[in-house]
């Protein structure tokens, strides 16, 4: 049986909102969304069979955050590439990262390489990190490498272009959703989401459960996803 939809990517708003209104700090809200909502999201994705699932952790622009927010979202990305990693690597999930993780503490990018080759052969699904990860930078990277590899002009087509990108050989997303009330992308995945659905909700982040992701996929199913054609729901 077919999954519903093959990807679904997720960006992750509101956190440090949701932690406001507990009267506490901000990294508390990044540590809820780490440890109580990320990981029964994955469950839910992998008992509908959604073969892909992708978060946007942090993006270039956050790095303009206070350093005492950043320390704590560094620990943050600790945890959620060690232990939480760790945890659905076991059962068997494969780890993909977007962005440019250069820029992160040594250890970071360190342990993301390693938990991505540990899970290389992991087929159940495959779950994504977007670490320093811009759209724009995204894309200026891949025609760098372009570029940098004398690619003949003749040759760049669409095709080439996204194998270039942080997303090869994963699927565009069929399903953006956009957790804490605001209604843009921001720069997430624009060369993957131009024919991506679109579902923005007025809930936080840590709030945002796996009932919520059923319910935005359902409302995804009732869509008429035409791609510039004809409807395929069309009565003929």
């Amino acid at each position: 049986m077919e999954p519903p939809l093959k990807h679904v990517a997720i960006i992750m708003d509101g956190n440090r909102r949701w932690a406001k209104a507990q009267g506490l700090d901000p990294v508390k809200g990044h540590e809820q969304a780490a440890k109580k909502a990320i990981e029964p999201l994955i469950e839910k994705c992998v008992e509908l069979g959604i073969p892909y699932v992708t978060f946007w952790a942090f993006s270039t622009e956050n790095w303009k955050r206070d350093e005492v927010e950043l320390k704590g979202l560094f620990e943050v990305f600790r945890f959620a590439l060690g232990s939480l990693a760790l945890r659905f690597i076991q059962r068997g999930a494969r780890l993909r990262i977007l962005g440019d993780i250069s820029r992160f503490p040594k250890d970071i990018a360190q342990k993301s390489l390693e938990m991505i080759t540990k899970s290389s052969k992991n087929h159940k699904i495959t779950v994504t990190f977007a670490l320093n990860y811009g759209g724009r930078d995204e894309i200026l990277r891949a025609v760098k490498k372009i570029v940098a590899n004398n690619t003949p002009v003749e040759k760049i087509d669409e095709s080439l272009f996204s194998s270039y990108l942080d997303t090869a050989g994963i699927p565009d997303p069929d399903l953006i959703i956009r957790t804490g009330g605001e209604k843009r992308l921001s720069g997430y995945l624009p060369w993957q989401s131009v024919y991506s659905e679109l579902l923005f909700t007025p809930t936080l982040f840590p709030d945002f459960t796996p009932d919520q992701l059923i319910l935005a996929i359902d409302d995804f199913l009732k869509r008429d996803r035409r791609f510039g054609g004809d409807s395929p729901k069309k009565v003929k």
